[in-house]
């Protein structure tokens, strides 16, 4: 009896000890499958948005969103960033072959006489560089900023939150969180999720902070994966952010987030929500999205330069309306 009263409490001291230790150490978190962290359902997703808000900050009528934390003075701050006048774009070329990863291809079609040209793109979705404005996600028949869906989209385009509130354009900070690098690997396996103590963890490795007003990119080698491997299905499998980064994001007042391939960690892992991460930064947030940059460009730069930050300048064209367009954003060193 005695014996077995002692070998019970030894097991429990040392699942104690591991679990201290699990979640001490980022990279046994950092190891940890999606579902173990919250949020894991609706419920927590809803206590999570809810805590993580940024309607009426601006105003009720706001409908720029976290783009007002770019002040005239983050944008020159931005300006001096740009020491050997190197320029680097974060758009991978249109598509034009129908693949696992791209079901509707840019369609490019010259005109009569051959002088002239027709694009025609439905941008969202897994394969095109673009941004998403932010009537492009909802939430509970809510827009950012508490817009009654039903008063935003309409068939004649978003009478609110189009992608046309940026027409003025946008210049930061950009900073690159590349994640095959920091674990050295070539590319982040499809599911992989990225968490708070992975951004720190960059940061300290690449001497730099994330402060209001930036725009951050995360790199998953998405596209150097599909070089060597070729296309899948990211809407079931693709690296990214863990919903739960997103406070975190908060905090630190992060104005636009990109990525690679669309931001969330697919699955999710949240009952219901196939994109936890698009929902809690448009909706919640008011945090406009870069969707499918390719980030491989840039991240050979600044690993050669030695610099993760550099002035990021974006013009989407202002369709009165639009729910996004595709964009050409360009890192400058």
């Amino acid at each position: 009896m005695k014996h077995s009263f002692r070998a019970a409490i030894r097991a429990a001291t040392a699942a104690l000890i591991a679990l201290v230790v699990a979640w001490s150490d980022p990279a046994a978190q950092s190891a940890a499958t999606p579902g173990s962290r919250a949020p894991r359902n609706p419920e927590e997703f809803d206590t999570m948005i809810r805590a993580n808000s940024n309607w009426g900050r601006w105003g009720k009528d706001d409908q720029r969103g976290a783009s007002n934390l770019i002040t005239d003075a983050k944008r020159k701050h931005a300006t001096s960033l740009v020491k050997t006048g190197t320029t680097v774009s974060l758009a991978h070329n249109p598509l034009t072959e129908k693949s696992d990863d791209n079901p509707s291809p840019f369609q490019h079609t010259m005109n009569k006489g051959l002088s002239t040209d027709t694009y025609q793109v439905s941008y969202h979705g897994y394969a095109h560089s673009h941004i998403d404005a932010l009537c492009h996600f909802a939430y509970k028949d809510q827009t950012y900023n508490g817009y009654p869906k039903s008063e935003v989209n309409t068939e004649k385009g978003c009478v609110k939150l189009g992608i046309d509130v940026l027409k003025n354009g946008i210049v930061t900070r950009g900073i690159l969180i590349d994640m095959p690098r920091f674990k050295g690997v070539p590319y982040l396996e499809p599911g992989t999720p990225v968490y708070t103590e992975d951004l720190e963890a960059w940061e300290r490795k690449a001497g730099v902070k994330v402060a209001a007003g930036d725009a951050i990119f995360l790199r998953t080698g998405r596209w150097a994966r599909r070089a060597a491997l070729g296309p899948w299905v990211l809407q079931k499998a693709a690296a990214g952010f863990h919903a739960s980064t997103v406070p975190w994001m908060k905090q630190r007042d992060v104005a636009f987030v990109g990525s690679d391939a669309v931001q969330d960690v697919l699955p999710s892992n949240i009952e219901g929500l196939a994109n936890p991460v698009h929902t809690l930064l448009i909706v919640g947030l008011g945090v406009h999205i870069f969707d499918n940059q390719d980030l491989e460009a840039v991240a050979e730069t600044a690993a050669r330069l030695n610099r993760w930050e550099f002035m990021l300048s974006v013009a989407p064209v202002p369709v009165t309306g639009g729910t996004g367009f595709p964009v050409n954003a360009l890192a400058i060193f």
